[in-house]
């Protein structure tokens, strides 16, 4: 009588051959051995059948890891055989240029004229700053101070306005913000654009046409949403530069003979153009000298040590002078 046994559903489908009761003997007579269900008939041989299971540890997947890792092996060692036979060559870094090596032959033909051990005095200094300049057009000679002051300190934040006696050599554009009839005789002395309702079209526009603005105290509020434009830029109005004035003629006269401003940076230097090259050592000098006078002017009471720090002059795009400690002093 043929064994049956019973299984379940999932049993049955994992099986390799299904058969139906009926045919049961049919199979028994063919030599195979037959598990009979009331649902299924199981037949199975004597010779085992291995199923390999999937998944990481199968035999499958354990010969394929093998193999991965038997080539990197081999990638590894094959790199390491190049990397023996190519010989390791190390760049030398070049060390890096001064200003001086990276600067036109004629800045440095210059240069040779200037003693950097060395502090000259200021007409010296001036005649030498003439002899060095590189340009081809009339170059300004500037000013460099280096001030004994902090400019986070309100009391210290020096400003103010000089008058060059022999003029900055520049072509200044003036613009006052007041009314025409009020502007008229500024507009005599000089100025370049008048009008309250032709500047206010201009700042709307963003375009700056001018160089100074000057405007009346009582027209100063109409300027405060222009702030952001004029301020970064130094045209705002200011009564310490004297662009706030009710005497606009005067203004206009003192802004085209050379009157210019001058505000210490946030690193304790000052920077201004005192004239042109063309304008020769001896009305350069007395630029210069009204500068340092204007400085000494302004000096904050709360400093107590050396106040002017060191001097340097300079043509556009020309070297760097130093001065002596008498001027700087």
């Amino acid at each position: 009588m043929a064994e049956v046994k019973k299984t379940t559903k999932k049993t049955a489908t994992k099986t390799a051959v299904k058969a139906a009761p009926k045919k049961a003997a049919a199979v028994k007579d063919t030599g195979v051995e037959v598990k009979e269900s009331k649902t299924k008939v199981i037949a199975t041989t004597d010779e085992p059948t291995v199923i390999a299971k999937a998944g990481k540890r199968s035999a499958k997947a354990v010969k394929e890891t093998e193999a991965k890792e038997a080539k990197e092996v081999r990638k590894a060692q094959a790199s390491e055989e190049t990397a023996a036979e190519k010989p390791t060559v190390k760049k030398t870094q070049k060390p890096a240029r001064s200003k001086l090596e990276r600067s036109s032959k004629k800045f440095r033909k210059v240069s040779e004229l200037i003693d950097k051990t060395k502090s000259y005095e200021l007409k010296d200094g001036l005649e030498l700053a003439i002899k060095t300049t590189t340009t081809k057009f009339d170059a300004t000679v500037e000013m460099h101070i280096k001030l004994g002051v902090d400019p986070r300190q309100a009391d210290q934040n020096v400003r103010d306005t000089v008058l060059l006696p022999a003029g900055s050599g520049k072509t200044v554009r003036i613009a006052i913000f007041a009314e025409e009839a009020e502007a008229a005789d500024a507009k005599k002395a000089g100025a370049d654009v008048i009008g309250i309702e032709t500047i206010t079209k201009l700042l709307d526009k963003e375009t700056l046409s001018f160089d100074v603005l000057i405007a009346t105290p009582a027209h100063m509020a109409k300027l405060g949403k222009y702030a952001r434009l004029l301020g970064p830029r130094g045209l705002m109005p200011n009564p310490k530069s004297g662009t706030v004035t009710t005497d606009l003629k005067k203004a206009v006269s003192e802004a085209k003979a050379g009157r210019v401003e001058y505000r210490v940076d946030s690193t304790g230097i000052i920077h201004l153009g005192i004239g042109k090259v063309s304008f020769g050592a001896d009305k350069l000098e007395q630029n210069a000298t009204a500068v340092l006078t204007s400085l000494r002017s302004v000096k904050p009471a709360s400093i107590k040590g050396n106040y002017i720090q060191s001097a340097y002059l300079a043509t556009t795009m020309g070297p760097s002078i130093k001065l002596s400690t008498a001027v700087s002093s």
